[in-house]
């Protein structure tokens, strides 16, 4: 069935549901499971009344990638994979998922979902973009409330 499947995560408490189901699936068809994690991109310059302030972005990009490296810690114990297994990326989110995915054979998205309505559904989503951009199946779970 499915050989590898890949596990989107936003580091919050509620993901956990979604690495549930993304555990099970994989103990149910033995696949190879990868966590991949993306930071959206930080603008380097911000506009105050008149003034533009900008900075360098990658000492600040450098220290989210290092937090949320901690931050998997306990999710890649509790899979039992391997460091190399997860995949932190940065920039925009559904575009990276999507690339990874093709790139590495990924049959399986597993991704949460906060089903959302009214202006925000119109607007989309990260999981309606992975949904309707991926080549392979995709697991939206949603996040119970």
């Amino acid at each position: 069935m499915y050989k590898h499947i890949l596990f989107t995560t936003e580091l919050e408490s509620e993901n956990r549901q979604v690495e549930d189901k993304a555990a099970a699936m994989g103990k149910l068809t033995n696949a190879k499971l990868s966590v991949i994690h993306v930071i959206e991109p930080m603008p380097s310059a911000y506009v105050i009344g008149e003034i533009g302030v900008s900075y360098d972005v990658r000492e600040a990009r450098d220290e989210l990638i290092a937090n949320a490296k901690n931050s998997l810690q306990p999710t890649i114990a509790r899979l039992g994979i391997t460091e190399s297994d997860v995949i932190i990326k940065s920039g925009r989110v559904s575009s990276e998922v999507l690339l990874f995915a093709q790139q590495n054979n990924v049959d399986l998205i597993v991704t949460g979902s906060h089903g959302r309505h009214g202006l925000q559904l119109l607007l989309g989503s990260t999981a309606n973009a992975i949904l309707h951009g991926a080549k392979c199946d995709v697991l939206a779970v949603r996040f119970k409330d």
